[in-house]
């Protein structure tokens, strides 16, 4: 049984089995598929999500409508956050931007365990301090890099959350989770795109050097992902 969850979510990975055996009847598979809202801002939370494969977005919608993505998770951690401290709704929408598959753990469950299992609830603490620290280079990269860094550092965060060099989304959806016009998601790849660090296809970005996309996001890059490596373990 242990096994099994070593083979999918990192987080529920670093559990000790005496303490998994009693998370692990709870835990429902799902499928999720592009699109997908897991949770709604101002409704209540029901389940908390724990990613195996593919990539969700916890986005910040205005009352206006614009929206942005503040963060993003797969499978090194879970979601929504706001249930790992007991609140009952969420300020984010959640939504997959990657097909991918997990469990869902019902918050009922889930405050139970944390009550009684404290590795369980200084496990998701950790977590979202680490999530906490992505957010916040998201707001510093928002204001201090162009688009084609921006863009880098994107990549570079889908790329850990994924298996291959293949990442599978429109530039239309690009757009909408950094908030800028589609004809700027465009040029930003066409900056990259013309370095050779990535390669653009329609619907699909092939990442070609990661290293010189690391260079592009600069100091966007690689603090929280130490913070996760250090609180947690490594991202893989």
């Amino acid at each position: 049984m242990h096994d099994k969850i070593m083979l999918t979510n990192l987080l529920l990975n670093k559990l000790p089995s005496t303490v998994l055996k009693y998370i692990y009847p709870s835990l429902e598979p799902v499928d999720f598929y592009r699109g997908q809202t897991l949770v709604k801002a101002g409704c209540q939370v029901e389940y908390l999500y724990f990613l195996s494969e593919g990539i969700g977005s916890v986005i910040t919608t205005a009352s206006t409508g614009q929206v942005a993505e503040a963060g993003m998770f797969g499978r090194e951690g879970f979601a929504p956050t706001s249930a790992g401290v007991g609140a009952k709704s969420s300020i984010h929408d959640i939504v997959m931007q990657i097909d991918g598959s997990g469990h869902r753990l019902p918050t009922g469950a889930a405050s139970e365990f944390m009550d009684r299992h404290q590795i369980f609830a200084n496990l998701l603490a950790r977590y979202i301090q680490t999530f906490t620290t992505q957010i916040s280079y998201t707001v510093w990269a928002n204001v201090n890099l162009p688009i084609h860094g921006r863009l880098a550092r994107w990549l570079l965060m889908a790329h850990d959350r994924i298996d291959g060099e293949e990442i599978v989304l429109t530039h239309d959806f690009i757009a909408l989770m950094l908030g800028v016009r589609r004809p700027s998601i465009t040029t930003g790849l066409h900056v990259l795109e013309g370095q050779k660090l990535i390669r653009s296809e329609r619907g699909r970005i092939t990442i070609r050097d990661r290293k010189g996309l690391e260079a592009v996001a600069g100091d966007a890059y690689g603090k929280p992902e130490q913070e996760y490596r250090s609180l947690i373990g490594p991202m893989v």
